[in-house]
C-alpha cells in the first residue's frame, strides 16, 4: 500500500508590528510595508504582489490564522512550518505562534524552523549593519531546547516522527559546534522531558549544498528558493523577445533562470541520506531590495505544478511518519514567493498544488 505524503508549507510570521521593527524600519512596519511599496522595474515585471482572498491580514488575529489554515487545507496542505526567531532567550515575531498555541481549535499540524541568522538591514543574514545578532553558547543551547520542550513540543498538533518532535535548523553551519549542540539537545529532550527523542533536520541552504556527516541529523530539507536562484541568466542566449522583456537596463539587474533551477532539481539523483524535497512557486525579492533585488524569470503555475507533480510521484516516504514534502512558501510576499492568492494569479498556485498532490 502506498504511504501517504504530508505536504508542509513554510509560513513567515512577519505580518504584525513589533517594537524592534518599529525602531529599525519605522512605526507600524510589517512585511506588507515592503509589499505595497514595490514598483515594476522593467517591462512586464509583476510588481507589486497584492493579496486578494485573505487581504492584508494581521497574524496576531485568531481569525487571520484560521483563514490562512483553512485556505491551505482546502488545497491539500496538511501542515505549516513556522519560522522561529530565538536570540539568546529573546524571541521576535512570536505573537502568531504564541496565539496559535493558545488557539486550540485551530486544527493545523505544525513544526518550527529556527531561522538562526543575524538580522541585518540587507535582509540576508550577513555581517552588514547588524540589527540583532546570534551569540551562540552551550548554556543558551540548553535554555533554548528546554523552552521548546516546555512550551511548544508538548502541543498535540506539533508534528512528530515516532513520537519525536520535528525541528528544523535553517543554517546549522553557523553554530560553532553543531555536533555538540545537537548532542545536548538530544540529551535534554530524551532525559529531561517525556519524549522519545527529537527529530532534527538540517535545511539545505546557502553553502549547505555540500553537507557534512549525514548521521548527525535525522533528515535534510531541500530549500527550494535557493534552487531557483542558483543560475544567473545567460542574456546572450536569449531570444529577442526575452531581451525586450528584460528592458534596456538588463545588465544592471540580477536575473536568475527559474526554469533551469527547476530542471536541475527534477534531475537530482537519489541521495544516500533522508532528503525531504522542496518546491517554490516563484521568486522576486525586489519588494525588499528594490534595484538590488533578485528576480527569477520563467516561473508559472504550470511549471510549479510540473515540478511538484514530479517530486510527489518520485518521493518514497522513509516510514509512515517520515513522509514530508515541503513548499516554500505559503506567504513570503516580499520575496514574490507565495501560494496565497494575489491580483495576477488568484488561486492558480493553490490549484496547481492540489492538482499535483491529487495525481
Amino acid at each position: 500500500m502506498k504511504r501517504k505524503i504530508k505536504p508542509i508549507a513554510f509560513v513567515l510570521p512577519q505580518f504584525h508590528p513589533i517594537p524592534e521593527n518599529d525602531a529599525w524600519w519605522g512605526k507600524g512596519f510589517t512585511e506588507w510595508t515592503n509589499v505595497t511599496k514595490a514598483k515594476p522595474l522593467f517591462e512586464g515585471h509583476y510588481q507589486p504582489h497584492l493579496p486578494t482572498d485573505l487581504g492584508f491580514y494581521d497574524l496576531r488575529l485568531p481569525e487571520a490564522r484560521q483563514a490562512q489554515a483553512d485556505l491551505a487545507k482546502a488545497y491539500g496542505i496538511e501542515g505549516f512550518c513556522y519560522y522561529h526567531y530565538w536570540f539568546n532567550g529573546k524571541r521576535l515575531l512570536n505573537q502568531p505562534i504564541d496565539g496559535m498555541l493558545q488557539q486550540k481549535d485551530l486544527e493545523m499540524p505544525f513544526m518550527l524552523c529556527w531561522a538562526n541568522e543575524n538580522w541585518t538591514r540587507r535582509w540576508d543574514g550577513k555581517e552588514h549593519d547588524i540589527l540583532i545578532e546570534q551569540n551562540y553558547n552551550l548554556d543558551d543551547d540548553k535554555a533554548h531546547m528546554r523552552w521548546l520542550c516546555e512550551n511548544v513540543f508538548s502541543d498535540e498538533r506539533y508534528i512528530k516522527v515516532d513520537g519525536k518532535p520535528v525541528f528544523l535548523v535553517y543554517r546549522y553551519g553557523l553554530l560553532p559546534n553543531y555536533k555538540v549542540t545537537i548532542s545536548i539537545w538530544r540529551d535534554i529532550v530524551k532525559n529531561e522531558f517525556n519524549f522519545k527523542g527529537i527529530y532534527i533536520c538540517a535545511v539545505e541552504s546557502f553553502s549547505s549544498f555540500i553537507l557534512p556527516e549525514f548521521n548527525v541529523f535525522d533528515g535534510i530539507v531541500e530549500f527550494g528558493p535557493h534552487r531557483v536562484i542558483k543560475h544567473k541568466l545567460n542574456y546572450k542566449a536569449q531570444e529577442k523577445w526575452y531581451l525586450k522583456l528584460l528592458g534596456v537596463n538588463k545588465n544592471k539587474r540580477d536575473f536568475r533562470d527559474f526554469k533551469k533551477g527547476v530542471k536541475e532539481s527534477i534531475a537530482r539523483r537519489e541521495d544516500k541520506y533522508k532528503l525531504y524535497r522542496c518546491v517554490t512557486p516563484s521568486w522576486d525579492n525586489t519588494a525588499r531590495k528594490g534595484q538590488k533585488g533578485t528576480v527569477a524569470l520563467g516561473s508559472s503555475p504550470e511549471l510549479y505544478c510540473e515540478w511538484l507533480s514530479y517530486i510527489v510521484k518520485k518521493f518514497k516516504p522513509f516510514s509512515t511518519d517520515e513522509n514530508f514534502v515541503f513548499i516554500n512558501a505559503m506567504n513570503e510576499w516580499a520575496e514574490g514567493n507565495h501560494l496565497e492568492p494575489c491580483i495576477k494569479y488568484g488561486t492558480a498556485y493553490l490549484e496547481a498544488t492540489k492538482k499535483a498532490l491529487d495525481l
